[in-house]
């Protein structure tokens, strides 16, 4: 477990992971429809701790869930929707918060979907 300076601060080096935050951006097409896809908001460092794994049925075919909780610096404009990445590993964020309401740090509580 990591531990917490006197001020209430991560260690340096806690931060360790660069993530990438991505916001769903929908698109007419030609058909009256939408295209969605995501689009790179900004590069974070984060660090990322795993809290739970489960296997769930989607139609006939097994998913591996892993939940996680992602620390980031305090960033505006971080909601549930959004997602983080790490090259192929996508983490679809459920829940945001600032735990001592100070502004310095963000906790995402995320969900990863292996299929």
């Amino acid at each position: 477990m990591l531990r917490e300076t006197s001020k209430g601060r991560r260690p340096v080096g806690a931060l360790r992971r660069r993530l990438l935050l991505e916001a769903l951006v929908e698109t007419p097409d030609s058909a009256g429809g939408q295209l969605r896809s995501f689009e790179t908001i900004a590069a974070v460092w984060a660090q990322v701790e795993w809290l739970s794994g489960d296997e769930r049925w989607r139609g006939e075919r097994p998913e591996q869930v892993a939940s996680h909780r992602i620390t980031l610096r305090w960033r505006g404009g971080v909601d549930a929707g959004q997602r983080l990445r790490d090259g192929d590993q996508i983490f679809d964020i459920r829940a945001v918060g600032d735990p001592d309401g100070g502004r310095r740090r963000l906790i995402c509580l995320v969900e990863e979907v292996s299929r």
